[in-house]
């Protein structure tokens, strides 16, 4: 495959998306580079994985290991200050009256694209790769399509610039994620998935299911391992087939 010889950067939570979208992009391009925030959302735990995430994709991963670069941490308390959310108040996670979850951030992923825009603007990185879908059923309005394509345009207007960026699970349910995952990495990129991202929104490394660590009753805890049944099921039928015949 023929690598883009630009540099990526890589919005990198420490959860199972951008776990996903980092290996995408080391994949797809010469130099990789990773930024994260910290907003003071309630499970900041992602936060600490990250770490030990990037270590473990160079150590197990040789291909990739040249390719993953410098590593930027963002202090955004002000977001958490501002915004009444599950995310970032002690409240129970809820669904609104209008369909929409409490989890949603209003503007996280706009500024975080506007931020991680500015550091691809001082370090030369003409792509910047997120991992948001319109695939989750409560729609955050910053994860579709048309917002991040006119925040690319917004962006590229303001600072005079050609950035790209990238959704590689714009269109992808959680159990096509798990196998995006597995087809670039194969069976020790999943179980790392499982073992050492973070998805779970209460927080929780305490409690170990199959899809990974996780309270097993948050709204991501919920389509995480929703999404690992469906992947596993359709990676042991053609196996289930082969014997019946």
């Amino acid at each position: 495959m023929q690598r883009d010889s630009g540099t990526a950067l890589v919005l990198f939570s420490g959860g199972q998306d951008s776990t996903t979208c980092l290996t995408w992009a080391l994949e797809n391009f010469e130099r990789v580079e990773t930024i994260g925030f910290d907003y003071g959302q309630k499970h900041r735990i992602e936060l600490d994985v990250r770490p030990y995430l990037l270590g473990r994709i160079r150590k197990d991963f040789p291909a990739w290991r040249g390719r993953l670069g410098e590593d930027h941490m963002i202090d955004m308390a002000v977001l958490g200050q501002i915004s009444d959310t599950a995310l970032t108040r002690d409240v129970e996670f809820a669904v609104n009256a209008n369909g929409q979850a409490n989890t949603f951030v209003p503007g996280r992923n706009l500024l975080f694209l506007g931020f991680a825009a500015s550091i691809a603007y001082r370090t030369g990185a003409k792509h910047l790769v997120i991992g948001v879908s319109e695939m989750d059923r409560f729609g955050y309005p910053d994860c579709r399509d048309d917002a991040v394509k006119a925040m690319q345009l917004a962006l590229n207007l303001g600072m005079e610039t050609g950035l790209v960026i990238h959704t590689p699970l714009m269109r992808l349910g959680k159990a096509q994620t798990w196998a995006l995952a597995d087809s670039l990495g194969g069976e020790p990129l999943v179980k790392l998935i499982c073992e050492e991202s973070h998805t779970c929104y209460s927080g929780d490394r305490e409690h170990r299911h199959s899809w990974g660590f996780g309270c097993g009753t948050c709204f991501e805890c919920n389509l995480r391992a929703a999404g690992w049944e469906q992947f596993r099921s359709s990676k042991e039928a053609p196996l289930a087939s082969h014997e019946l015949a």
